[in-house]
């Protein structure tokens, strides 16, 4: 699969299990993983998915824009760039967001999140 084709399979797999369950993101984590969340900073698989699952809404419903990938290093590594629309339940307009994924390999020949940023884009 080309890098292309794995991050746009990659971003699918991520919103809709955002979407629907957030909690199921816990397996795309590893200890060593770090989010920052709009500046906070979260390590831990566990501590990644309570911050997700804490987040004052509910239902949401993520609409991707662009993705952008590229190679990252010599182990296999993948950055993958996300844009977007998140639309909140209950609320009129949607607000837009920016993503930064960085994957790395599995010895199972999958990827998991080493890092990732998030930031909504304020106009």
């Amino acid at each position: 699969m080309d890098p292309d084709q794995l991050a746009k399979a990659f971003v699918e797999h991520y919103y809709s299990t955002f979407d629907a369950n957030r909690a199921g993101l816990v397996s795309l984590y590893q200890d060593e993983s770090m989010l920052t969340f709009e500046g906070q900073k979260t390590q831990g698989s566990q501590n990644i998915v309570a911050k997700l699952t804490s987040l004052p809404f509910q239902q949401c419903q993520h609409g991707i824009t662009t993705v952008d990938c590229q190679p990252s290093g010599p182990a296999g590594g993948m950055l993958v760039f996300v844009s977007g629309n998140l639309q909140l339940a209950g609320e009129q307009h949607a607000l837009k967001f920016s993503q930064m994924f960085h994957l790395m390999p599995t010895p199972q020949g999958s990827f998991y999140v080493l890092n990732d940023i998030f930031r909504l884009n304020y106009a």
